[in-house]
């Protein structure tokens, strides 16, 4: 399927995905599974997503990990560490080019090495995206404005922990504010 004896040891950059909502946007690509455990991709799969991506439009690689959570419904954001990587090798193959611009932006444009191996690939990427379909279409759980919300919580959460000032009683009060926005959203069910 995917021939590169030589560079084996990307390998490592492929992980595993999944698709599921316990992870509220964290990266699930080393074998994590959420909510229901489904995988999207298997190791070495995104390099197909990707590269099918690249054909239909030269994109940057932050338009990329958009696009595909967009075509997951914001269920699943695939990381940067995972993403750029994976472009790296599609480059270092042949099969996608890369043009500096400006901003340290780089364009990613496929090559006729890239369309020959979409096309001896071609089962595998339309298995691929009608997965990524099914799991949008039984995915309509996952709201945006849901997963921004949990985001927000997150980086709120973050914020005033890593700053270091909370006294007990603030503790006690963030702490009754989760749990009762959790009871809130469990009783909605």
């Amino acid at each position: 399927m995917f021939r590169h004896h030589h560079h084996r040891g990307h390998e490592a950059h492929f992980g595993r995905g999944t698709f599921g909502g316990s992870g509220f946007g964290r990266d699930h690509w080393r074998g994590e599974r959420g909510g229901r455990g489904e995988r999207v991709f298997e190791s070495g799969d995104l390099r197909f997503v990707l590269l099918a991506m690249i054909a239909e439009k030269p994109s940057h690689g932050y338009e990329l990990i958009k696009a595909i959570e967009e075509k997951l419904s914001g269920g699943y954001t695939p990381s940067p560490g995972v993403v750029y990587p994976t472009l790296t090798l599609l480059e270092e193959l042949g099969y996608v080019t890369v043009e500096a611009q400006d901003g340290g932006k780089k364009l990613y444009s496929i090559t006729d090495t890239g369309r020959a191996f979409l096309g001896e690939n071609q089962r595998v990427v339309d298995g691929l995206f009608a997965r990524m379909d099914e799991a949008r279409s039984r995915g309509g759980r996952f709201s945006p404005q849901i997963m921004r919300a949990m985001e927000n919580l997150k980086i709120a959460l973050k914020y005033r922990l890593v700053a270091g000032d909370l006294t007990e009683a603030d503790v006690q009060s963030i702490a009754a504010a989760i749990d009762a926005a959790a009871l809130a959203v469990e009783k909605k069910g």
